[in-house]
C-alpha cells in the first residue's frame, strides 16, 4: 500500500486491487428509483413506504443477528455463526433503509411544491404581485415555428417566491416559499436595444437577487414548480434584493470570460463559456442542433468531464495516482496523495461557486469528485462505491434528480467509464491497438453505448457518427477547457492577457465546433429510432448484440476493413451509390419539392451541383437534408416568396456550407421579425438581398424563370398581408412551364389575371399550388393553369386542414395529377412532353 511503502511519491507499482466493490449499488439504485415513483404520489402512499420499509428492515436486521445453538463449558448461550445468511439480511436491509429515506425526502419534496397559496391561484389563472428570489441564470427560449410565424423569444428565469402581496390592495403579504418559472418576453421594444435594453436587464439577473414582479399565474406541467407566472409589463426588471457575494464574486468572473471571448469568431465566441462554465447564451439554435445530432451537447454544459480535466493536470492520470511514476502538477510540486485530494477538493468547491451551485452543478462536482476518492484512499476498486455513494446523497439531498434525463446520462457516461471501457480498452491493446487510441476509443464507445438509448428516448434518433465526433473533438477538449478556466481565472486582473488566452483556447473550440457541423452535415450521420423506452430497449439489444460480434470481429483484420467501408458508404452516402440503391434523386430531375413539413422549399435545378432554391421551409435541418440529398453545392439565388415563418426560417439550413450568390424577396417587409431574421443571416454572409418586381427575367444555365408578381406599388394593388405579396414566378427549363404561386390568395390571383403577364399562366406543366393547397384559390386561375401536374407542399396531420379537399378536387377535375408533401414525401418532376413525370423519395 502506499502509506507502508515510505516513500513520499508512493510505490512504483502498488498491490493490484481485487473485484469492485458493488455493495453500494443497490441501495442508491433503490434510492433513485424510490425517489422518482413517490415525488407526486399521495402522501398516505408515501407514509405507508416509508413505513413498510422501515419495518420490514427491522425484523430482518433483529432476525439476522444470529441464533443460539445449545450452551458453552459454563452454561452461557453459545451463537451460531450464520454469516452466509446475515449478511444477505444486512444488505436487503440497507436497500429498504435507503428506500424508506428516498420516500421520505421525495414526500417531503413533492408536498413542499404542492402547498402555499401559489399552485392554488395558478389554478385560477390570477393575476398577482410577488417577491420572488431568483434562483437559476437566465436564458433564452428557442424560437419556435408556429404555423406561418415564429413564437417571439421569451427569457426563462427559475425562482422561488418568497411573499404574494394581497390583490385587495391592502399592502398585506402572505410569506411561502414556492418554485416558479418565470416567463417574461424578450421582445425589444424600438430605443431600448443595446446593454440598458429590457432584454439584456433580465438576461443578467444573477442567481440570490430578489424581485418584485407582476403577473398571471399558470398551472405548471408536474415537476418541480409550483406554477408558471408570465410577467407583466414592458420594464426591466424591478431588484428589490441584491444578490449574494459568491454569486457576485462568480458573476464578475464569468462576465470577464464573456468579455474576454467577445473578439473571436462567432462559434468560438458561442463555445468557450460553455465548455468552462455552462454559459450557453450565445449558442445559436444551428450550432446547438449540430451539437445534438453528433451527441457532443454534453460538451456545452457543466459536467464531470470540465472537473476531471483540470484534476487530471493536477494530480496525472488517475490510473498513475499511487505509482512512483505518476504525473500532473502535484508530484512536481512534491505533495504526498493525501495533500493531493485535499486540494482537488478545495478546486472542487470553488469550481462549484464558479458555476453555480444548483443540482446540475453539484451532480458534475460529485461525478467528478470520484477520482478524488480513489486518489485518498489509494484504492482503485472504491470508485464504483464512489460513484454509488454521490447518486445516494444526491438523490436524498434533491430527490427531483431522480426524474432528471440529465442526471441520468451523467451516471450512465461515469458508469461506463469505471466499467466497461477499462475492459475494452484493455481488449483493444491486446490487440496492438496504440495505449492512447485504446482508452480514447474505449471511453467514447463505452459512453455512447450505456447512453444511446437514453438519448433515443428523447430524441427518437441514433447518431452513427457520435463516436467518431466525440473521438475527434476529444483532442482539443482539454486545451479548449485548460485555457478557458486560465481566461476565467485571469480576466478580473489583466483583461489583456484574458483575451490573449482566449484567442489561444478559441482555435481548440473551433475545431469541435468544426466537427460538429461536419459531423451533422453527413447525410447517413443519424437514422431514426423510435422515442420510447421500448425502443430504447431495442436499441440496448442491439447494441448488446454489436458488442458481442464487435469482439469476434476484431479477430479478423479484413473483416474491420470491410466494416469500416460499408460504415463510410453508409455515413457519407456518395450520391451516385445513394441514386442506385434508392433511386433518389432521379436523373434528369428538373424542379423538387421538399419534404419540410408544414412549409415551402422548391428547388430549380440549374446545372450539376447547382440550382435555384424557391423558399427555405420552416426546419433548418430539413432542407439542408434535402438539398444535400439532390447534390446542390452551388445556389446563384435565393427567392424567399415573403417572409412568413414557414417559408424563411430554414434559410440557415439553405445557406449551410453552400456558395449563395443572393437572396430575392418580396418589397412587403411583414412579418417585421422574421425581415430582419433574413437580413441577419444575410449580413452574417454577406450576401446581397434584392427585392423582386414583376417583369423581371433571369436565366442561369439552362433555368429561366421571369417574375409576374407582386408589381410595384403604385400602380399595382397595396397587398392586404404578406401572403398577398408572395412573389408568383414563371420558371422554363428545357420547354417545361413551371409556375410557382407562393402563398398568394384570392384577391392576389385576381389581380395576377388582369396584369399584362396573364397570358403567360395559361397551360402550365407544372403547378406550385399556392398557400399549400388552402380552401383560398380563384377557380379562374386553376382554369387557366390547367395544370398537368399540381404539386402540395403541406405537413402530415397540420391543424388547418391543409390541403382543402375541394382545392384538391378542383385540380383533378381538370386533368391534374395532384401530388402533396405530407403523404408522398418529396417530390421531383423528371422529363417533359409525354414522358413527364414525378418521381417520389
Amino acid at each position: 500500500m502506499h502509506a507502508a511503502s515510505g516513500k513520499r511519491l508512493g510505490r512504483a507499482h502498488p498491490q493490484e486491487e481485487g473485484p469492485a466493490d458493488l455493495r453500494l449499488v443497490p441501495p442508491a439504485l433503490a434510492a433513485w428509483g424510490t425517489a422518482a415513483l413517490t415525488l407526486d404520489a399521495p402522501a398516505r402512499w408515501t407514509t405507508g413506504v416509508v413505513v413498510g420499509c422501515v419495518v420490514v428492515a427491522c425484523v430482518l436486521l433483529v432476525t439476522g443477528r444470529g441464533r443460539t445453538d445449545g450452551t458453552g463449558p459454563r452454561g452461557e448461550p453459545r451463537q451460531r455463526a450464520t454469516p452466509r445468511r446475515a449478511w444477505p439480511r444486512a444488505s436487503a436491509a440497507a436497500v429498504l433503509l435507503c428506500a424508506a429515506a428516498a420516500a421520505a425526502t421525495a414526500g417531503l419534496h413533492g408536498a413542499d411544491v404542492r402547498r402555499g397559496p401559489i399552485p392554488s391561484l395558478a389554478r385560477q389563472f390570477a393575476h398577482v404581485t410577488v417577491e420572488a428570489e431568483v434562483t437559476s441564470d437566465a436564458r433564452l427560449t428557442r424560437p419556435r415555428i408556429k404555423g406561418d410565424h415564429a413564437a417571439p423569444t421569451a427569457v426563462l428565469l427559475d425562482a422561488e417566491v418568497r411573499r404574494v402581496m394581497s390583490p385587495d390592495g391592502s399592502g398585506k403579504a402572505v410569506e411561502t416559499r414556492a418554485p416558479v418559472l418565470l416567463i417574461v418576453d424578450a421582445r425589444v421594444p424600438k430605443g431600448s436595444s443595446g446593454p440598458a435594453g429590457r432584454r439584456s436587464s433580465w438576461l443578467s439577473l444573477l442567481p440570490s437577487t430578489r424581485l418584485r414582479v407582476a403577473g398571471r399565474l399558470a398551472p405548471a406541467d408536474g415537476g418541480r414548480v409550483a406554477a408558471v407566472l408570465r410577467v407583466r409589463g414592458s420594464g426591466p426588471p424591478e431588484v428589490v434584493g441584491a444578490p449574494s457575494g459568491p454569486q457576485r464574486f462568480a458573476g464578475r468572473l464569468r462576465e470577464g470570460l464573456r468579455q474576454a471571448t467577445g473578439g473571436l469568431e462567432t462559434d468560438a465566441r458561442a463555445l468557450l463559456p460553455g465548455l468552462v462554465v455552462g454559459d450557453t447564451a450565445r449558442v445559436t439554435p444551428e450550432l446547438d442542433d449540430a451539437f445534438k445530432a453528433t451527441d457532443l451537447t454534453h460538451l456545452l454544459a457543466v459536467s464531470g468531464g470540465n472537473l476531471a480535466i483540470l484534476l487530471a493536470l493536477f494530480i496525472g492520470p488517475p490510473g498513475l495516482a499511487q505509482r512512483a511514476e505518476r504525473r500532473g502538477l502535484a508530484p512536481r510540486l512534491g505533495l504526498p496523495l493525501r495533500t493531493t485530494a485535499l486540494l482537488g477538493g478545495a478546486a472542487t468547491l470553488a469550481f462549484v461557486i464558479v458555476c453555480r451551485p444548483d443540482p446540475s452543478v453539484l451532480r458534475a462536482a460529485a461525478c467528478g469528485s470520484v477520482t478524488l476518492l480513489a486518489v485518498a484512499t489509494g484504492r482503485r476498486r472504491s470508485l464504483i462505491p464512489a460513484l454509488a455513494t454521490a447518486v445516494l446523497l444526491l438523490v436524498l439531498y434533491d430527490p427531483w434528480l431522480a426524474r432528471s434525463y440529465g442526471f441520468l446520462l451523467s451516471v450512465l457516461a461515469t458508469g461506463a467509464l469505471l466499467t466497461f471501457a477499462p475492459r475494452w480498452s484493455a481488449a483493444l491493446r491486446a490487440r496492438r491497438v496504440p495505449p492512447r487510441l485504446a482508452e480514447a476509443l474505449a471511453a467514447a464507445g463505452a459512453a455512447q453505448a450505456l447512453c444511446a438509448p437514453v438519448v433515443a428516448v428523447l430524441s427518437a434518433r441514433v447518431s452513427l457518427v457520435a463516436v467518431p465526433c466525440n473521438l475527434l473533438a476529444e483532442f482539443a477538449v482539454a486545451p479548449a477547457t485548460v485555457l478557458g478556466f486560465a481566461t476565467l481565472a485571469i480576466a478580473p486582473i489583466a483583461p489583456a492577457v484574458a483575451k490573449a488566452l482566449a484567442w489561444c483556447a478559441s482555435w481548440p473550440a473551433r475545431w469541435i465546433a468544426d466537427i460538429a457541423r461536419a459531423g451533422a452535415a453527413l447525410p447517413g450521420g443519424a437514422v431514426d429510432w423510435p422515442g420510447s423506452w421500448a425502443g430504447a430497449l431495442l436499441l440496448a439489444l442491439v447494441t448488446a448484440f454489436v458488442v458481442l460480434v464487435g469482439r469476434r470481429v476484431l479477430e479478423r483484420r479484413w473483416a474491420i476493413g470491410v466494416l469500416l467501408v460499408v460504415f463510410v458508404l453508409v455515413v457519407v452516402r456518395p450520391a451516385p451509390l445513394t441514386r442506385v440503391i434508392t433511386g433518389w434523386p432521379p436523373p434528369g430531375w428538373r424542379f423538387a419539392m421538399c419534404d419540410v413539413g408544414q412549409g415551402d422549399a422548391t428547388v430549380l435545378a440549374a446545372g450539376d451541383g447547382t440550382a435555384v432554391v424557391v423558399d427555405a421551409g420552416p426546419d433548418p435541418g430539413l432542407v439542408d437534408q434535402c438539398l444535400s440529398a439532390l447534390g446542390v453545392t452551388r445556389i446563384p439565388l435565393v427567392v424567399l416568396t415573403h417572409f412568413h415563418a414557414d417559408h424563411v426560417a430554414g434559410l440557415p439550413g439553405v445557406l449551410r456550407g453552400r456558395s449563395v450568390g443572393a437572396i430575392e424577396t418580396t418589397g412587403f417587409e411583414e412579418p417585421r421579425e422574421q425581415a430582419e431574421f433574413v437580413r441577419r443571416e444575410a449580413a452574417a454572409r454577406h450576401i446581397e438581398v434584392t427585392r423582386a418586381l414583376a417583369g423581371e427575367r433571369r436565366r442561369t444555365g439552362s433555368l429561366e424563370w421571369q417574375v409576374l408578381w407582386p408589381g410595384p406599388s403604385p400602380p399595382g394593388p397595396v397587398p392586404d398581408g404578406p401572403n398577398d405579396a408572395s412573389v408568383a414566378l414563371l420558371v422554363r427549363s428545357a420547354g417545361l412551364r413551371m409556375l410557382l404561386l407562393g402563398d398568394l390568395e384570392p384577391p392576389a390571383q385576381r389581380a395576377l389575371l388582369r396584369s399584362p403577364d396573364a397570358g403567360e399562366l395559361a397551360d402550365v406543366d407544372v403547378l406550385k399550388v399556392a398557400h399549400h393547397g388552402s380552401a383560398y384559390q380563384d377557380p379562374e386561375l386553376i382554369r387557366r393553369a390547367a395544370p398537368r401536374i399540381a404539386l402540395i407542399s403541406c405537413g402530415r396531420d397540420n391543424p388547418y386542414g391543409h390541403p382543402a379537399p375541394g382545392t384538391v378536387a378542383a385540380l383533378r377535375a381538370g386533368g391534374a395529377a395532384v401530388l402533396r408533401t405530407d403523404e408522398d414525401g418529396a417530390l421531383a418532376v423528371v422529363g417533359a412532353g409525354a414522358e413527364l413525370g414525378v418521381a417520389r423519395d
